[in-house]
């Protein structure tokens, strides 16, 4: 778990900047994919090579049976997976970071320019320094919304075009150095498959509340709007 540290303090940072939704969003991918990929994952997927049984010795025919069925390891893509969809999160909250330091300069000019009427107040931040999802910042966390859900669906999809979501527990395979039609079977399917599905399922659910978020967050925006017209 300690090389996901990093990216867990990063994504606790945009847990104040972020709506309730979105909190809900970040629990499932610590608890439901960086824990368990940590805790339970990597001990069933550890020996998905090492344990995989051929009905031939020949060398490095299993090694080409492994690569043909799994062009890349599950807990590798898994990772990958985690990585990209928390890169759009990230690079908001690099945007709010921008922000915070900004306003917070513009804060102390304000103080220091007391007397002058035409000064340009913060436009995110309130007195306590809480950002305010609105305008610019709300546009950056639409746009981080829509790259998380066509992330998140890429991956969903691919991950059914290179493997599918059962683990099929022989593997029949042709090609150097096999000297024939060789049969490879995995070990622990049944366990391998209900990690994939749980995976898939919690995948899903964050797919959903990337959706319900953004739909959300237009909603809320488009009940603003008439109110200001109303106010102005």
């Amino acid at each position: 778990m300690g090389e996901w540290g990093f990216l867990s303090k990063l994504l606790d940072k945009v847990q104040s900047h972020s709506t309730v939704i979105g909190k809900v969003w970040m629990t499932v991918l610590f608890v439901f994919r960086i824990m368990v990929i940590g805790a339970g994952v990597e001990k069933v997927w550890g020996d998905e090579q090492s344990k995989m049984v051929c009905n031939t010795k020949q060398p490095g025919c299993t090694n080409v049976c492994y690569d043909q069925a799994f062009p890349i390891s599950h807990i590798r893509f898994w990772t990958m997976q985690i990585i990209f969809v928390s890169t759009p999160t990230l690079m908001y909250l690099g945007h709010v970071m921008h922000i915070i330091h900004k306003e917070k300069k513009l804060r102390n000019y304000i103080q220091k320019q007391a007397n002058c009427q035409k000064v340009k107040l913060p436009k995110y931040t309130n007195d306590k320094g809480k950002v305010e999802i609105k305008g610019g910042l709300l546009a950056s966390y639409l746009t981080s919304l829509i790259f998380k859900i066509v992330l998140e669906a890429a991956f969903i999809v691919g991950q059914y075009y290179l493997y599918g979501f059962v683990m099929v527990p022989r593997i029949v395979c042709t090609g150097y150095p096999c000297p024939f039609t060789v049969e490879c079977f995995m070990s622990r399917p049944t366990e391998k498959t209900i990690f994939i599905i749980f995976m898939l399922v919690v995948s899903c659910v964050s797919l959903l509340l990337n959706v319900i978020e953004m739909f959300y967050l237009i909603c809320r925006r488009s009940r603003r709007i008439p109110k200001l017209r109303i106010s102005s």
